[in-house]
């Protein structure tokens, strides 16, 4: 690492002293060592794909192409020079020749480092071997490299690559997301399922008639759920705002004003710890249909989740002749999902008759019995949220529908049809985490007003996670609000139950980390 000295200056170590000196040379010669562009004519693999397959032995030949990336081996003999160059489709052989490419431009490779952006023309052939090889006729630099990446070692074991990383500590390569993409293509390839599960998940939606909108992040009064709020200040205005813990109040606003079927896929914030699971900046999805119920987005989510399981499976399946990287094959969902009552099973966890027929003395005590911590500083509803993840959510493997939820842990669901004590709430869960949240949402003002004081009371009384009155939502109700079914499902998670991967700042390109 390159550190200052006490008068200012820059003090290198010697492998980044080295870089700089190969710098200088190249500026010295009159090379400018970061371009402004390259002509490339193809990607790696689809260089590697117009030599046909020779017979063992045999020399073939394939047409000119102009490659670019980044140099990831580099074997100098003399006169020739064989290196590797990878790009975001895998990689391809070069082949220096004094005698091909001139004294010139050969006594050039002297200033080229691993990790090097360079740009190669020349025409394809198969050596005898059988690697595909690009014999170089002209080679530039692009981007010189001034610290070098943290690069592994490959190795061919038994027919099959196996890669070893140099860069394996998970902090430090979340820190420095950049150069964890740089050497481990199979994050790189993470990322892209990703990116292939929401652009599924927009489809699935889009297919149905759903609408995607936007909604505000600065919001002057959060909801939606219960969560302590990121709080800033607008000067302008002279007044407080908060960044957004949810989506769900503004949706239904939406569903009032006639689009009956939304959906957002954006980022909220909540503040709260970071472990395995939370990262205080995520990504959420969540959609709102007028006219259904809970029932129906039960049958929607099981639809939706098998278009997303689809698409990653598709981008994971690219590598599957790789050791020593994650390649695990993502699970299928396999419709209809299990479901389980909420009452029962947390009451039949704990062995009582009616968890809810329990005073908060008990619970809080009960509470502690299970491992959570602070339990003097939770109200009601919470000390049910943390004995229901102890005792039955944190136990669930396979996809599975927890129904009918009780009243005070859902301030925005529509009482439960016949039961009016419970909800009609489900959350979907799988491998001890939660998937998806959905209500038959609330419509009737009068009551969304009663569960809104409720919540005033609590934060009133300390609970920082309890929201407020929402006036402007209260008078959008008001207008009439047509039955509505609601989900929210967290990407991150979601894509983190898909891949096997087990930590969220894994499944996140830059997760909030503390300052190094």
């Amino acid at each position: 690492m390159s550190e200052k000295t006490p008068g200012g200056e820059i003090d290198l170590n010697f492998v980044m002293q080295a870089r700089r000196d190969k710098l200088d040379a190249l500026l010295e010669r009159g090379v400018a060592p970061f371009a402004y562009g390259f002509d490339r004519s193809h990607f790696a693999a689809a260089a590697v794909a117009l030599v046909p397959p020779a017979a063992e032995g045999e020399h073939t030949e394939g047409p000119t192409v102009r490659v670019a990336g980044r140099i990831v081996a580099w074997r100098a003999h003399g006169k020739t020079t064989f290196a590797h160059l990878a790009d975001p489709s895998g990689r391809v052989q070069l082949y220096f020749k004094k005698d091909q490419i001139g004294e010139s431009q050969y006594s050039l490779l002297d200033c080229f480092d691993l990790g090097d952006v360079i740009g190669v023309s020349g025409p394809l052939f198969r050596t005898r071997t059988g690697e595909v090889t690009v014999r170089a006729e002209e080679v530039r630099m692009l981007a010189k490299a001034l610290r070098p990446l943290p690069f592994g070692k490959e190795e061919v074991v038994d027919g099959v690559t196996v890669r070893h990383s140099a860069f394996s500590d998970g902090e430090l390569r979340s820190r420095q997301r950049y150069a964890d993409l740089a050497v481990h293509p199979e994050v790189r390839r993470l990322f892209r399922a990703r990116s292939a599960m929401i652009t599924a998940i927009r489809g699935f939606l889009n297919e149905i008639d759903y609408l995607e909108v936007e909604t505000p992040v600065l919001q002057p009064l959060y909801g939606g759920a219960t969560a302590r709020p990121f709080t800033t200040h607008h000067s302008a205005l002279d007044m407080p705002l908060y960044l957004r813990i949810a989506d769900e109040l503004y949706l239904k606003r939406l569903i009032v004003g006639g689009l009956e079927r939304v959906y957002e896929i954006g980022h909220d914030f909540r503040n709260e710890g970071i472990d395995r699971t939370h990262n205080p900046e995520f990504t959420m999805l969540e959609f709102y249909e007028a006219y259904a119920d809970y029932e129906l987005m039960m049958e929607r989510v099981e639809k939706l989740l098998v278009c997303a399981s689809d698409a990653v499976a598709r981008v994971m399946g690219e590598e599957r002749g790789v050791r020593g990287v994650e390649a695990g094959t993502p699970p299928h969902f396999m419709p209809p999902f299990p479901r389980l009552d909420w009452l029962t099973a947390l009451s039949g966890a704990m062995g009582v008759p009616n968890v809810m027929e329990l005073d908060t003395a008990a619970l809080a005590t009960a509470a502690e019995t299970a491992g959570v911590p602070k339990v003097e500083s939770l109200s009601r509803p919470k000390l049910l949220d943390e004995l229901f993840q102890a005792h039955v959510e944190s136990k669930i493997d396979t996809p599975t529908f927890v129904v009918d939820y009780p009243l005070e842990l859902s301030p925005l669901a529509k009482p439960k049809r016949g039961n009016p004590a419970l909800t009609e709430r489900f959350e979907l869960f799988a491998s001890g985490k939660e998937l998806a949240n959905a209500f038959s949402e609330l419509n009737d003002p009068l009551d969304q007003r009663r569960r809104f004081e409720a919540q005033a009371r609590l934060k009133a009384a300390g609970d920082d996670e309890a929201s407020g009155v929402d006036e402007d939502y209260l008078r959008a109700m008001e207008y009439g609000m047509p039955p509505t079914g609601g989900v929210g499902i967290g990407i991150d998670r979601l894509f983190m139950y898909l891949t096997g991967t087990s930590h969220i700042r894994d499944a996140i390109l830059f997760p909030t980390m503390r300052p190094e």
